[in-house]
């Protein structure tokens, strides 16, 4: 084993196969003179890359076997890139063997430097797919539905809500917008001893105030103007069950009184009834305001929240969850693939990039309508920073300061290394070239030290 990657050679012109064979030193050579012989090597070889004559034995004259050989290395290895051989100036045949499944074309006679640009472009090409494959393939199941992570803050949050799942205690999310509290709420429920009962959610800033007591109470017949039949309330309705109270900050205050007397009690009457209704549901509340500004403020009781809170789960934010952002692009392009029907490979060295540097200030929610409109807009096999909307460069104005410069590109450098070894720290050493005590100094240095998996940390699956 050389460590050089593979180039077939389907050629039966002896003198370009010594050609080939000093022009390109960078690579371990297969040479086939015929069909059979190019796919016996193939199949043990397994090549990168193929260069097909188009004018092969038994048609040397013309292009019926090369075109067979071109579809029959393509269906045997679809990954592999097969550049066609053509004579000068016969684009037809060229624009046929891409429509077959060829990467690209060369013209005869050769032009060698021209040859070397496209094989290592197809090399190039052919090692991203397989990096994107690889990270695709990574994420494992996760008894939380929804969530995909391999960083160790999100993954404590995930083993918090396992534990906190078979309790019945009141539990609040803590998160900024599109972090996943509804998909956490959810677990909080699925996988409890209530997971058979309802599963109830309801924003609180989604409805508007005068309709809000009665979607959460429910209502007599006549109770009001348009109440034209008795309607069971969201509360009633989780019976036995879970009620997820979301955005809890924007409750009206009216509604946090009759809220807290529900809590403290656990009986509920609906709007028009003198009917007290004993209702037995485990509550769940999230907000993405500071709960504790509104309290000192008076806009939100304290009382209602210490209620509401015996126990509190902090979500972070994307941006603190280095690499999941590569985790969960290449999760939403699988996913997308498959809702849209499209066969897209994975992303550019550019897009990478730009999802490493970008802040996500919408986090898994903004990540995820990206690449949905991405999927469905994109013309190429690869998504592009320009597809997802996002800067391949730098964003802002340069520091001209080198030492800030030198942290600033040491830095991405390391998180786009843990975002590509999925967190283990061994594979992240060995891609930067330092070992492990110089990685965990880095990685100290630049306040990553507590956000990376270990080794043995199995992916989280979360939304």
């Amino acid at each position: 084993m050389t460590g050089k990657p593979t180039l077939l050679i389907v050629e039966d012109d002896e003198g370009l196969c010594g050609q080939y064979r000093w022009a390109f030193p960078g690579f371990e050579l297969a040479v086939a003179h015929t069909r059979p012989a190019a796919l016996a090597l193939a199949q043990k070889e397994r090549p990168a890359v193929a260069i097909v004559d188009l004018g092969l034995p038994p048609d040397p004259d013309g292009v019926s076997e090369g075109f067979a050989t071109v579809e029959a290395l393509t269906a045997l290895l679809p990954t592999s890139k097969v550049i066609v051989a053509t004579s000068h100036g016969d684009r037809t045949h060229a624009l046929r063997a891409i429509g077959s499944g060829a990467y690209d074309f060369c013209e005869k006679p050769m032009d060698i430097a021209l040859l070397r640009t496209i094989i290592e472009r197809a090399l190039h090409v052919h090692d991203l797919e397989a990096e994107n494959r690889r990270l695709a393939a990574a994420p494992t199941a996760s008894p939380i539905k929804q969530i995909v992570t391999a960083s160790e803050p999100m993954l404590k949050v995930c083993r918090t809500v396992e534990r906190l799942a078979t309790t019945n205690v009141s539990v609040l999310l803590l998160g900024e917008s599109g972090t996943g509290k509804e998909a956490l709420a959810r677990a909080l429920h699925d996988l409890g001893p209530r997971a058979k009962q309802p599963f109830i959610a309801i924003n609180c800033g989604a409805i508007p105030e005068n309709l809000l007591e009665s979607e959460l109470f429910g209502h007599e017949r006549g109770a009001f103007t348009g109440a034209v039949k008795q309607t069971i309330g969201k509360i009633e309705a989780a019976n036995k069950g879970t009620l997820f109270l979301d955005e809890i900050g924007d409750l009206p205050h009216p509604l946090q009184v009759k809220l807290l007397r529900f809590l403290q009690e656990q009986v509920i009457e609906r709007i028009g009834g003198r009917t007290s209704i004993p209702v037995d549901v485990r509550i769940v509340s999230a907000t993405n305001t500071n709960i504790d500004e509104q309290i000192g403020d008076g806009r939100f009781r304290g009382d209602l929240f210490y209620r509401l809170n015996s126990v509190t789960v902090r979500i972070p934010p994307l941006r603190d969850r280095p690499g999941d952002a590569l985790l969960l692009a290449r999760y939403f392009l699988g996913r997308f693939n498959r809702e849209f029907s499209r066969n897209l490979r994975g992303f550019t060295e550019q897009a990478v990039r730009a999802i490493a540097r970008h802040g996500w200030p919408g986090n898994v929610r903004e990540l995820e309508n990206r690449l949905k409109r991405a999927v469905v807009m994109s013309d190429s096999r690869l998504i592009d920073a320009a597809d997802l909307e996002l800067s391949a460069g730098t964003d802002g104005p340069q520091d001209l300061d080198l030492r800030t410069a030198r942290l600033h590109a040491e830095r991405e450098v390391l998180a786009l290394a843990l975002a590509r070894s999925n967190g283990t720290l061994a594979l992240a050493a060995k891609m930067l070239g330092v070992s492990r005590p110089t990685l965990y100094s880095l990685m100290e240095a630049h306040g990553l030290a507590a956000a990376v998996a270990e080794d043995d940390a199995t992916p989280v699956a979360e939304s």
